[in-house]
């Protein structure tokens, strides 16, 4: 078992949409699904300090180390000490925390969850980057990462200065792949720039690339006359990129890890053919009518409330692309938590003066504010 990827099964299976009833976590189904995972020969788990409030840890024991042999799996979790208010002890104290939680002695992967934007310096003011060299000495880790959501300057900063990294948890999907916002593209060039292997989320984007799909696209799948799932084809084109340790599938349903399984237990390639279908469905997302939102900054660099402008107008376009207003609505508290809303615009102008793709931002804030806050 290769622990950076050569021997790693391309499917990982990632705990934070656990399978639910009325907000608990349904420990049956997810027995079953672990079981099915290891069964299909699938080994690398992935949970994190904050997934539901430790409870996807927590499962993670029941289902799976309390039922499975140690060397039979591969555990990563996350830290995040931007979570909220705490000191360096605290946030160093979580790592052990994690451990009891989980039931294990070690952890095969660990991250400095989410870095990026105002996140980043906490890791920094704790001293987090050390003490991942500290507890990876006393073998308690194996191998350290970050994970991140940001863009691809940032990232090659953070792998130019901390080159001790092994290995990043960047978002890759189809979708994303030339999108100004995310840099899927970018961001992987970098990784692989600095010779660091990938585990990849957000391969189906939180779902939208499955069952939420707008109709113009599933047409180009179902065209290619393939009967293979579309979540398929988004994990299939992460997987077939070089440098990939694992591919993360947040499974909710037996029925999900099922059709995952089906086609990642003898993994095959995107042929040239495949290619040119995923091709031509992201034409179809380009297609789509969008704030043209590049994700230059010089909107929040000039911002006097910090708001982040370019990730409101991001996931406005998420309800306009997909459709998925839930999501962009729940995905906007989660970004906002700690920065300007789009309520705390003082329509300063500062912004629309700065945007060289003259978008009305001030009015786009005032929309987000009414429909998400």
């Amino acid at each position: 078992m290769d622990y950076l990827g050569k021997n790693v099964a391309k499917l990982g299976f990632g705990l934070m949409r656990l399978p639910s009833n009325d907000g608990v976590v349904d420990i049956n189904q997810t027995i079953e699904m672990t079981d099915l995972f290891l069964d299909s020969g699938f080994t690398y788990f992935d949970t994190a300090h904050v997934y539901g409030d430790g409870k996807s840890e927590e499962a993670l024991k029941t289902a799976l180390v309390d039922r499975h042999p140690r060397e039979k799996y591969l555990l990563a979790t996350k830290v995040a000490p931007w979570e909220g208010p705490m000191s360096a002890d605290e946030a160093k104290a979580i790592f052990f925390t994690q451990l009891e939680r989980i039931g294990v002695q070690y952890l095969d992967y660990y991250l400095l969850h989410n870095l990026g934007q105002t996140r980043t310096k906490y890791f920094y003011d704790y001293g987090m980057f050390d003490y991942l060299l500290e507890l990876k000495q006393k073998g308690l880790i194996r191998h350290i990462g970050f994970s991140m959501h940001d863009r691809a300057n940032t990232l090659d900063d953070i792998l130019t200065k901390h080159p001790e990294m092994e290995f990043v948890q960047l978002q890759l999907n189809y979708a994303d792949w030339e999108c100004g916002s995310t840099e899927s593209r970018k961001c992987y060039e970098t990784a692989r720039k600095h010779n660091k292997p990938i585990v990849v989320m957000e391969p189906v984007k939180g779902g939208m690339l499955a069952d939420m799909l707008v109709p113009d696209v599933k047409t180009v799948f179902d065209e290619a006359r393939t009967g293979a799932s579309y979540a398929s084809w988004a994990i299939r084109f992460a997987a077939s990129l070089d440098g990939i340790i694992t591919v993360l599938s947040g499974m909710s349903t037996i029925e999900q890890m099922r059709d995952n399984v089906s086609y990642m237990k003898d993994f095959k390639k995107l042929s040239a053919a495949e290619y040119a279908v995923i091709e031509k469905a992201r034409a179809v997302f380009a297609s789509i009518p969008s704030i043209p939102c590049t994700g230059c900054e010089y909107c929040a660099s000039c911002c006097p409330k910090k708001i982040l402008i370019s990730k409101i107008l991001e996931l406005m376009n998420r309800e306009l692309v997909f459709g998925n207003a839930k999501g962009a609505k729940v995905a906007y508290s989660w970004w906002t938590q700690f920065t300007g809303k789009g309520s705390d615009c003082i329509k300063c102008g500062k912004c629309e003066e700065s945007c060289p793709q003259r978008i009305n931002i001030m009015d786009r804030l005032e929309e987000a504010a009414t429909k998400y806050e």
